[in-house]
């Protein structure tokens, strides 16, 4: 057994249990953060003792009890499957949505490299050569857990639902496969370690390329089912989408896919665009690959490069709570008209940019102003573009903001 394998292993088993325990506070953030956007206290009363008194502490301890109660309430709660459910596939289902969640992250490389007994270890999952195709081809699984989970329901506003889900993530795996594809074509090689390692003390991709970052994070929300693209789920519409039936632990397992997917959503962003593990661009602060270093301070810097790692993920994470808890939902064809008319026309100008850039072996730096061409050229074709009907027309309301005078006859 080589030393490779043992050390992807305890990586992978170590941060599989810190993501597991941190989807609860993940949730307990997301309702501290719709509180604070919406000057609210959030859950605050549900302590760790649980009333009991802890000298120093306050009693409610900040509500950091509230996720384990909502664990427990679910584990309690009724396991319920309506009569005319398709019994298999609605067990099924919940398990669909979570698996490809839990093994998308696996080729992270969230602490480098360490240098031990003379060879570099690395210090994350599986150093596939597939890499970051590897987690388009896992993400895309998901949807499956959705439609199936709606379908099996016997529920028209579940079975809406999961067609919702499956027209959005057909329309957005387009754009977002475009975007590693050009950062494939930028570096030539799809491993994410050698990602990070090109981008780990010189310039990160997000300086290089703002509008492909743009897009990739635009396309992980979509992923994700996260407003403003939770049209699977939308409550006004379609009661609670392709959950309405489910209760109990399989209600909840949707929920962990949900937020599993956000953390590998976040987590290849950063190694995409922001230098994984790097602390600051244009900088060098911890050893890279084939770097000579003790043992001692190796160990000291994959703990570092994970705590940055995790560090950018946790701030991600934290911006998608805010986008939702400050933007409206889309409408079902705003959200196809996003991706069809513009992201998708976008990403093959961004690819075609950077091709160019890449067969005439330009320097990077060329694709700064070429991001600003892309948008130029798009802002000035806009308007020369193909218009659906109008469907946002202004309809006059007397009494309201737009009440044109009316004619004496």
């Amino acid at each position: 057994m080589s030393a490779q394998f043992i050390a992807s292993l305890i990586i992978m088993l170590v941060m599989l249990h810190v993501f597991l325990g941190s989807i609860s506070y993940l949730i307990l953030l997301e309702r501290k953060v719709a509180s604070w956007i919406q000057h609210r206290l959030g859950p605050n009363r549900t302590g760790l003792p649980y009333g009991a008194f802890i000298p120093g502490l306050p009693k409610t301890l900040w509500g950091l009890g509230q996720p384990i109660a909502d664990a427990i309430k679910n584990f309690l709660k009724e396991d319920f499957i309506a009569p005319g459910a398709d019994r298999i596939l609605f067990i099924i289902a919940p398990g669909l949505a979570l698996i490809p969640a839990l093994v998308g992250w696996i080729i992270v490389p969230f602490g480098g490299y360490l240098h031990f007994n003379g060879t570099d270890l690395l210090m994350g999952g599986a150093p596939l050569n597939i890499g970051i195709i590897f987690v388009l081809a896992t993400g895309s699984l998901a949807v499956y857990g959705v439609v199936l989970g709606g379908f099996a329901s016997n529920n028209k506003y579940s079975f809406l639902g999961g067609m919702r889900a499956t027209a959005q993530m057909v329309s957005y795996e387009i754009p977002l496969g475009m975007t590693i594809l050009t950062i494939i074509l930028m570096y030539g090689t799809a491993r994410a370690d050698y990602l990070i390692e090109f981008q780990a003390g010189g310039v990160w991709n997000i300086i290089y390329q703002p509008v492909l970052a743009m897009m990739f994070y635009i396309c992980g929300l979509a992923e994700c089912n996260r407003a403003p693209f939770d049209l699977a789920e939308c409550e006004q519409e379609l009661v609670g989408g392709f959950h309405t039936e489910y209760s109990s632990m399989k209600f909840a397992l949707f929920f962990m896919g949900e937020y599993f997917h956000m953390i590998t959503s976040a987590a290849i962003f950063s190694l995409l665009f922001l230098g994984g593990w790097d602390i600051i661009p244009f900088v060098k602060l911890l050893p890279a690959m084939g770097e000579q270093t003790t043992l001692l301070w190796g160990i000291i810097a994959v703990l570092l490069k994970i705590g940055v790692f995790c560090g950018k993920i946790t701030f991600l994470i934290f911006l998608a709570m805010v986008i939702r808890w400050s933007l409206p939902r889309f409408r079902f064809d705003q959200l196809m008209r996003l991706a069809w008319q513009s992201l998708i026309p976008i990403s093959l100008m961004m690819l075609i940019m950077t091709g160019l850039v890449v067969f005439f072996g330009l320097n990077r730096w060329w694709l700064l102003p070429g991001n600003f061409l892309v948008v130029g050229i798009v802002y000035v074709l806009m308007p020369y573009m193909p218009k659906g009907p109008n469907v946002n027309r202004r309809v006059p309301l007397e009494g309201s903001r737009f009440c044109p005078p009316v004619a004496e006859a």
